[in-house]
């Protein structure tokens, strides 16, 4: 069995997978040897990787390599199953290129466009080469609404709902719906953007805010949360 471990900006996601099948899936704020020692002896482990977008705990790597047959940290050294094209591999998100990889083992030889809609959004582009071409960065839901209160004096900080109004009658609805409708104009302006460049364009949608815009959103897309821990456990098995 494979341990498959994402360390991002917000949580910390587990994955016990089994081949290419996922077996069973957590999510943790905080993850040190403890945890790990947990999963360790629950599960025949094998092979592990580790994606981290956040600085590490050495003493926890240290020990997950001595507790397994094979260890990865993912880096721009590491060997994927894609090409990757991105002029500046050193500055790429392991996260982002781990989706990639996820959505092409899902639907290779297809033109893919991959949104994280995490902390941060993140649009990134699969060719039916299955080459990542690249991609674009920009502000996550609780992004906006936090800066548009902490570089102001008088906006507040706002509860994101799920109805929205088109136009707000208060503060609080006017800041929800710039913030939220903004994010789905982006989104879709995103899509049709890709759909231009890269014909028969399929998306997927990812992250800890995609449920939330999958009812929001006109544009097909196939929603799928797992689809980061899905692409490292086919680079730990490639």
């Amino acid at each position: 069995m494979n341990l498959i471990l994402d360390f991002g900006n917000s949580s910390i996601k587990i994955g016990i997978f089994s081949d290419e099948k996922i077996l069973h899936k957590e999510v943790y704020k905080q993850f040190g040897k403890e945890e790990a020692a947990m999963f360790l002896k629950s599960f025949p482990i094998e092979q592990i990787i580790l994606s981290a977008v956040v600085n590490m705990d050495y003493e926890l790597v240290d020990y997950l390599k001595s507790r397994s047959k094979k260890f990865i940290w993912l880096d721009k050294n590491t060997r994927l199953p894609i090409e990757n094209l991105y002029k500046t591999p050193e500055t790429l998100g392991q996260d982002r290129i781990a989706a990639c990889v996820g959505a092409n083992f899902l639907m290779p030889d297809t033109n893919l466009l991959v949104i994280d809609a995490g902390t941060a959004i993140t649009y990134d582009i699969v060719n039916a080469k299955n080459q990542y071409v690249g991609g674009n960065i920009s502000l996550g839901l609780e992004m906006r609404k936090k800066t548009l209160h902490n570089f102001t004096q008088k906006i507040p900080l706002i509860e994101i709902t799920e109805l929205v109004p088109a136009f707000g009658t208060t503060t609080n609805e006017a800041v929800l719906a710039g913030v939220v409708n903004g994010l789905i104009h982006e989104i879709e302006g995103t899509i049709s953007l890709a759909s231009t460049v890269y014909p028969k364009l399929s998306v997927f949608l990812t992250g800890g805010d995609a449920f939330y815009f999958e009812k929001k959103l006109k544009s097909t897309i196939f929603a799928n949360q797992n689809l980061l821990l899905v692409g490292l456990n086919r680079i730990l098995n490639f």
